[in-house]
């Protein structure tokens, strides 16, 4: 989410993955992918800058997650139909 100022000077937090475009026509207009539009204070510039940061955040953050790799790695823990098929002896 980035931070935004609304031009009554109100701030809100926007997800900054439902932006389709912002326009600086001469205030800055965010438009989202839904078509909802946002005139905010901050310039075109400075909305890159706070969408690449955030970006980046995420990704750094990423790494220092304690996940386990998708797809798992190691032997499968399935077996196959003619395995369960088979009597045992």
């Amino acid at each position: 989410m980035i931070r935004l100022t609304r031009l009554s000077g109100s701030e809100f937090a926007l997800n900054s993955d439902l932006i389709e475009r912002v326009d600086a026509t001469p205030d800055t207009v965010v438009t989202l992918v839904d078509g909802k539009k946002y005139v905010v204070t901050e310039s075109l510039d400075a909305i890159i800058e706070l969408v690449r940061r955030h970006r980046g955040e995420v990704l750094a953050l990423s790494s220092y997650l304690d996940v386990e790799p998708w797809p798992p790695r190691g032997p499968s823990k399935l077996g196959s139909v003619s395995e369960l098929a088979r009597p045992e002896s």
